[in-house]
């Protein structure tokens, strides 16, 4: 079965991770590390990606890249095999090296571009690795204020330039932001979706590029395909609407047809909890679950539900 392609476009940017098979090291000597590197290099050359941090860890790494074109899903494949190739190579060893496919999180740049380039920077000083970023040499960040050998394709310039014009000055300036991140909450918190970091304006905006059937659409994994996933508030307007009840009632087992598309509709388009719905419905959890079963196992959806599902799930009509 192929694997489901990320959402791809140009300008897009990514957050990425790629882990160890059963948490084992993927790097375990600087020479394996320069090797890395030097792979890393020549796709973010060949793909026309931006790469603005990195960070290698010893059972992982962490790249934020920006793509130019739709191509991170061919670069990366290419990068995570062509290590594992030579890694075994050295090593003397077969198989798997990274744990799955590496985990690409879609980024609002506007949003979160200086938060996750201090984020990945500041890794190895949160995971005890090391006192200062600066005296870490496997991450952009030495590079990026100057202090280490220069890395060719690595672009410092945007972050740089968001600290003003004087380069002396801009360095300064983020060296103290980079140290500020040390007591900042993880930008994970923010996270929808497992794969999507932005506000709603954001998620608005790829919700719009999903709805324009992209020629890849078909193939981003169905969880994905609704980045601004709608409240309980909003599912229970939308029920109200298409059944011609009033949004309180909505919950009311007496309106059944209507009541049972609510706590589908709850569990599947809301993803809240099997128990916070029993509650909203004052049913109990196994009466949900029925609900479930003969919705989705024995297609016992009314007309109005069946529009429902078409409206939040357009690919699956």
């Amino acid at each position: 079965m192929a694997r489901p392609l990320r959402l791809e476009f140009p300008g897009a940017l990514y957050h990425i991770t790629a882990r160890g098979n059963a948490r084992s090291d993927i790097f375990q000597d600087d020479e394996d590390r320069v090797r890395f590197l030097d792979l890393l290099g020549k796709e973010v050359l060949q793909q026309r990606w931006c790469c603005a941090a990195y960070c290698l860890m010893d059972n992982h790494y962490h790249l934020l890249l920006e793509t130019s074109e739709p191509n991170l899903g061919r670069g990366m494949r290419r990068l995570n095999g062509a290590y594992t190739q030579s890694f075994n190579r050295r090593h003397g060893r077969v198989g798997h090296l990274l744990q799955g496919r590496y985990k690409a999180i879609l980024v609002d740049k506007d949003s979160y571009f200086l938060e996750l380039c201090r984020y990945v920077v500041l890794n190895p000083v949160r995971a005890g690795m090391s006192a200062d970023p600066t005296e870490y040499p496997w991450s952009s960040y030495p590079a990026t204020i100057g202090e280490g050998s220069p890395v060719l394709w690595l672009d410092t310039t945007k972050i740089l330039e968001s600290f003003g014009g004087d380069a002396h000055e801009a360095t300064s300036r983020y060296r103290q932001f980079v140290m500020d991140g040390l007591d900042r909450p993880s930008p994970w918190h923010h996270l929808r979706n497992q794969v999507y970091l932005g506000g709603d304006e954001f998620l608005q905006t790829l919700q719009k590029r999903m709805e324009g059937n992209p020629p890849n659409l078909a193939n981003v994994p169905k969880n994905q395909r609704w980045p601004l996933r709608p409240d309980a508030d909003a599912v229970l307007a939308k029920v109200a609407g298409q059944y011609g009840i009033t949004q309180e009632t909505a919950l009311d087992r007496a309106n059944g047809a209507a009541f049972k598309a609510t706590v589908y509709l709850l569990r599947r388009v809301a993803n809240l909890p099997l128990a916070q719905v029993a509650e909203m419905g004052q049913v109990h959890p196994s009466r949900i679950s029925r609900i479930q079963a003969e919705i989705e196992r024995q297609g016992k959806a009314d007309a109005d539900l069946n529009e429902l599902i078409k409206y939040y799930w357009p690919a699956s009509s």
